[in-house]
């Protein structure tokens, strides 16, 4: 396959990944947002979506100030933020246009309609309601998508180049999103393990759609600890950051067999995922979440641009 070729479907699949992120990410902020209304308490959770989004120093840039409207508008459809749901499907159709004989064509058709509804949703005039819809509808287009993905194309080197981009995107947002609640300030006078904590933390779960994994698993109230595991270390939980790097290792050691060479990025993808195998949550907490999902965000970048360097023609 040609590295452009692969250079397209990876970042078909990244881009289709990011938009259905950023809008759980969004999810995430209103609902904190909406906590710190209902507590009328001085909230930061625009800026907290902003951080976990990747974002705040392009925004700082153009719009200073943070605020809820343009700290959506921003995420949404701004055309200046590479990262915006609107600019990630653009990108997704456009990389996707590239490399249409690659694709099934239920792919195709899934993204391309996907492109054309959006045009459709008039963002500048949302609604707090209409928006929450708006957000479901990203995160189920994306679902569709990855559901043409997996019941449609070959098991070929196509595959694990979209698998590849699919799953390292998926564990950085989902680093980012469980971040979320480190850059979220309690209320004065709010402990840990406060209502306001608890309703945060249920805030993070329900943005992985993870709530009901939670409670079949730990069959007890919402902690900090289990919810980091869950959404970290739990290998049956398909956005935890382990199973998203269990992933990435296996669509590289597929494409490792298939060309027939090892580069670094095979290297850097099994040492963060045995990193994550054998981690326990009361180390992580003991080194800081943050800290410990920042050094994974950094290594995650770091493992992308090996993959660029092996497979994707870029240097």
């Amino acid at each position: 396959m040609l590295s452009r070729t692969a250079d397209s479907l990876f970042w078909l699949a990244r881009y289709v990944e990011r938009a259905e992120n950023v809008a759980r990410i969004l999810s995430a902020g209103h609902r904190m947002a909406s906590l710190a209304g209902e507590t009328g308490r001085v909230s930061n959770e625009w800026q907290s979506t902003l951080i976990a989004a990747g974002c705040e120093p392009a925004y700082r840039d153009i719009y200073g100030e943070i605020a809820s409207d343009s700290a959506i508008d921003f995420l949404v459809r701004d055309p200046r933020n590479p990262s915006s749901i609107v600019s990630c499907f653009e990108r997704a159709r456009r990389n996707a246009r590239q490399v249409r004989t690659a694709l099934t064509v239920d792919m195709w058709e899934t993204l391309n309609e996907s492109w054309l509804e959006l045009s459709k949703f008039e963002l500048a005039k949302l609604s707090p309601d209409a928006m929450l819809r708006f957000l479901e509808w990203v995160k189920q287009r994306s679902l569709l998508f990855g559901g043409a993905c997996a019941n449609t194309m070959l098991r070929n080197d196509a595959f694990w180049f979209v698998e590849v981009g699919t799953y390292l995107e998926r564990a950085d947002n989902s680093a980012r999103i469980l971040d979320v609640k480190y850059h979220v300030l309690l209320p004065q006078g709010e402990g840990v393990g406060g209502a306001v904590d608890y309703a945060q933390w249920e805030s993070i779960l329900r943005a992985f759609s993870a709530a009901r994994a939670y409670h079949w698993l730990y069959h007890e109230r919402i902690t900090p600890w289990h919810v980091a595991e869950l959404l970290m270390l739990r290998p049956e939980m398909p956005r935890s950051l382990l199973h998203c790097m269990t992933q990435v290792s296996r669509a590289l050691d597929e494409l490792a067999t298939h060309y027939g060479r090892r580069c670094e990025c095979h290297r850097l993808a099994g040492e963060l995922h045995a990193r994550l195998r054998f981690a326990r949550v009361e180390a992580v907490f003991q080194e800081g979440l943050h800290a410990f999902l920042t050094r994974f965000v950094d290594d995650g970048v770091r493992l992308g641009r090996t993959i660029s360097e092996c497979y994707l023609g870029h240097d």
